[in-house]
């Protein structure tokens, strides 16, 4: 079972990579990319199943704090709905240049709460 757990931390690592550097990619002309969007579903996803498998299996012997968990949460939806918005607003032509900075800054913050917050 670790080693699942393993595979899904490296999955939502590389989401996380995907919406930060798809980000930081586009940060002179901002526009939303399918990476970013996928990357954003992906982590969030990856994160709940972290989780679940950290809470329901002893042998892995993981012990969250709830506090920054439910904070990542809050922010992880935050990044997901900013980036499904800004793709919706991109395919009809609307400017999205807001919804990306803040799908990419959100990004941002969730990695300083999870690598920060002890």
């Amino acid at each position: 079972m670790e080693f699942i757990y393993n595979v899904v931390v490296l999955v939502h690592l590389v989401a996380m990579a995907a919406i930060v550097g798809g980000y930081l990619t586009v940060i002179k002309a901002p526009r939303i990319t399918e990476v970013m969007v996928w990357g954003a579903r992906i982590a969030f996803l990856a994160g709940i199943v972290l989780v679940g498998l950290g809470e329901s299996v002893d042998s892995l012997g993981k012990d969250y704090n709830m506090g920054k968990i439910g904070v990542k949460l809050l922010v992880g939806l935050a990044v997901v709905a900013c980036a499904e918005i800004a793709r919706a607003r991109q395919k009809r032509s609307e400017p999205v240049v807001n919804l990306v900075h803040a799908a990419g800054g959100l990004a941002i913050v969730n990695v300083f709460v999870a690598v920060l917050w002890n």
